[in-house]
């Protein structure tokens, strides 16, 4: 893409803070709103969560299991949902929830006054914000980014005037606030406790000015007046990870400020280039569009209008956004990314794991962002210990296990007494098929010897856990289909059940991957057998009356079926058991339950329309996939490109994402497919630096809808089929080996293809 086209631009400043643009390094993140006569940065910090660990595993859970587990295979419901709710819910009912760090807040010399000219940008090819804008004859600029390598942020204040830049700064936080001060005439520092037993924080602010400047602090604010220029670092920290964080934010930001600003600037830009600079994507889009400001370009499209530009650039926004908040070392993203204003935000901005959690990491393997998906794999680790409490004194399970939610401590009993989500013991399974994904995309032999004691101590709990029912398959029980509600023949309505299609989906997806593990790493053959076989005994995926797959081991008919969770076509995607290649007739019934879900309102969500995306690009229809992409435009993108659930929820930006890259390369069950999803509308094209299963980096070109060059180079051994509509070919490719071919996929440029019998060495 052209650098205009990783550009979003608006024309005046943030009204609100669903407009304000975000910065981040993976720990410290902020919300630039770049207003003229004071700008606002409000500020997060990803450990700073309300309160400290909690043992809230319900003694009277385990009692009760057996009781729950009959009324449930009777068909009692209500009683069985009375019971859970009494006896299975965390106590307290509340895990841990996410905090602002809070806001620096600088008050402009000039005033708020109407400037002569304004634009203010985030540059996703540098991760800058700018402000700029011109009063009284004296051009302006702002510039904020988040410096991973410098472990802070950076504003830097600049005029083309000598002296014209003075201002008032002040830390401010509303509620959890132990100091704020001066200190040294050239630094404010800030520090709390966020709440009851949570960590202590600290945030500091240090002031660098150019030119004849007076500079001074004054109570809680620092006050700078006269300068040519000015670059103001910000650090925090927390007991999460330093002892002593108000002298750790100090360390940060006085280190940072002994460098010059040019130095901080090139060594953020180079550190986040090699990370967003794997992949590139350009859809052909007129140009003139880039020019234009953002949001008018949303407006465009909500009005009908094409513009491939802006799909670009939402795509690339997400890994901007994937980069910016999930670096190795920092807490993964939560529901709001690490951008979350409130103290008592929506759904706690903590990890949602019945999908959002898992939505917000799908992005990462497929767009080369492999690094980002790290701190999700540590905090899964954060999660054990927590999770073999739970699943011995809720379930007299080994394993571990955990529900729906989890916070910045691990804490795996069930999150509130919500029947439709809580009682749902699919949380670490899941989760864990995420590990078996990193070593799927990057075939890297030592990440799956540390990550595999895991997988397969998630998979013991399920040994444990499954019952057989009335018809001799083994289920889960109690469980329920996220976040779902069926009819009884009776007219009752029930959410908790046993066997839900989707818990099935799952558990053939763990097993099979800690068996391919296992046979992978030459250990453990008798548990992977042992797996094999249990899976062979849960229930076969059915078809209903409608054609449609079934969420429930019985054909319910729903109460929402236009319901926002689409929880049985996890074997569509993010799993790899239903295809129309290679299970033709399940694709079909998938195709069905998605167009039922979508005929009665479904979507509705950002993040339910993001899964749609991929969901239609499996069954490689690129016509409803772009439907989906232009739907989630239209209705669920805010002025600053933020998914709209609504509220604001980062999950349905990396759904998105993910979406888009699907339409463009699939590899699941060893096929590398080409544009399995294009649609008409992007008729012209070119991608590169996507990543297949493999550890294959893939480019591609096509012009008139029809693929006309692509490339494949191996960094690790691979045997694949490699296809483009109904052609394929057999390659093979040594580590570092190239593989180039035509549209025809006749082979252009090769070192290693089509050896018969060719096996991998281990």
């Amino acid at each position: 893409m052209s650098g205009k086209e990783t550009r979003l631009i608006y024309t005046r400043p943030a009204g609100c803070w669903e407009e304000a643009l975000p910065i981040g390094n993976g720990r410290l993140g902020a919300m630039a709103h770049g207003a003229i006569g004071q700008e606002t940065l409000q500020m997060n910090e990803d450990s700073v969560w309300y309160g400290g660990p909690m043992d809230r595993v319900n003694p009277d859970a385990l009692p009760n299991l057996s009781e729950l587990r009959e009324l449930i295979l009777q068909g009692r419901i209500a009683e069985a949902e009375r019971l859970a709710r009494l006896a299975f819910t965390g106590v307290p009912e509340s895990q841990r929830h996410y905090e602002p760090l809070g806001d620096l807040i600088l008050r402009m010399g000039h005033g708020d006054v109407e400037p002569q000219s304004y634009s203010r940008t985030l540059d996703l090819a540098h991760a800058t914000v700018e402000v700029r804008y011109k009063l009284d004859g004296v051009t302006y600029t702002r510039t904020a980014f988040a410096s991973h390598p410098d472990n802070c942020m950076v504003l830097r204040l600049e005029a083309d005037r000598p002296g014209a830049i003075s201002f008032e700064a002040t830390l401010r936080r509303s509620r959890y606030l132990s100091a704020c001060c001066g200190q040294d005439g050239h630094t404010v520092v800030m520090t709390g406790v966020s709440g009851g037993d949570g960590v202590r924080f600290a945030a500091a602010v240090r002031a660098v000015a150019e030119g004849d400047a007076s500079m001074r602090t004054l109570g809680e604010t620092l006050l700078v007046e006269g300068a040519d220029a000015v670059t103001l670092t910000i650090g925090a920290q927390t007991t999460f990870r330093q002892e002593e964080p108000r002298e750790a934010a100090l360390h940060d930001v006085n280190v940072a400020a002994a460098q010059p600003y040019d130095r901080l600037l090139a060594r953020h830009i180079a550190d986040y280039q090699a990370l967003f600079g794997r992949v590139t994507l350009d859809l052909m889009g007129d140009g003139a569009m880039a020019n234009l400001s953002t949001d008018e370009r949303l407006d465009r499209v909500r009005h009908g209008l094409e513009d491939r530009g802006l799909v670009a650039l939402y795509f690339q926004f997400g890994r901007y956004l994937l980069i910016s908040c999930s670096r190795p070392g920092s807490l993964p993203a939560t529901l709001q990314g690490i951008w979350n204003k409130d103290f008592l935000p929506p759904w706690d901005s903590k990890y949602t794991i019945n999908i959002n959690t898992e939505m917000n990491y799908w992005p990462a393997e497929v767009c080369n962002l492999s690094e980002c998906h790290l701190p999700l794999f540590e905090h899964i680790e954060r999660m054990r210990e927590p999770g073999r409490d739970t699943a011995r004194r809720m379930y007299g399970c080994r394993g571990f296990v955990a529900h729906h939610n989890t916070d910045i401590w691990g804490d795996t009993a069930p999150q509130d007494a919500y029947i439709p989500s809580t009682y749902w013991p699919m949380g670490a399974a899941w989760l864990c098929l995420h590990l078996w994904e990193h070593y799927e995309f990057t075939r890297d032999g030592a990440f799956l010897r540390q990550a595999y004691p895991t997988m397969k101590e998630a998979a013991e709990f399920f040994l444990d856990y499954l019952i057989e029912d009335r018809k001799g398959r083994l289920v889960t029980c109690p469980s329920c289909s996220p976040e779902n509600t069926y009819i009884l023949p009776n007219g009752e309505s029930g959410c908790l059940c046993a066997g839900p299609a989707m818990d099935n989906q799952i558990l053939r997806q763990l097993f099979g991957a800690c068996s391919q593990a296992a046979q992978t790493l030459g250990v453990d053959e008798l548990f992977s057998a042992r797996l094999i076989r249990i899976a062979g005994k849960l229930p076969a995926q059915g078809v209903g009356r409608h054609g449609q797959l079934l969420e429930w081991a019985d054909d319910y008919e729903e109460i929402e079926p236009g319901h926002r969770h689409i929880s049985h076509l996890f074997g569509l995607y993010p799993g790899n058991e239903i295809s129309p290649r290679t299970t033709p007739d399940m694709a079909r019934a998938a195709r069905v339950t998605l167009e039922r879900r979508l005929t009665h309102g479904g979507g509705h969500t950002g993040w339910s329309r993001a899964w749609i995306i991929s969901l239609w690009a499996r069954l490689e229809d690129g016509a409803r996939a772009r439907e989906n992409v232009m739907e989630l435009l239209k209705r669920s993108t805010l002025p600053n490109l933020f998914d709209n659930h609504p509220p604001f929820q980062i999950d349905g930006n990396f759904g998105g994402t993910a979406g888009i890259a699907e339409m463009l390369l699939q590899s699941h069950n060893s096929v590398v497919s080409l544009l399995p999803a294009l649609p008409q509308e992007w008729p012209d094209g070119q991608v590169a630096g996507l990543k297949a299963r493999g550890d294959l980096t893939v480019s591609i070109t096509w012009r008139k809808g029809r693929l006309t060059e692509a490339s494949i180079k191996a960094g690790s051994a691979a045997v694949f089929t490699l296809a483009y509509g109904i052609h394929t070919i057999q390659a093979v490719l040594p580590p570092d080996g190239f593989l180039r071919i035509d549209g025809g996929l006749k082979v252009l440029d090769q070192q290693v293809i089509e050896p018969e019998g060719h096996k991998l060495k281990k």
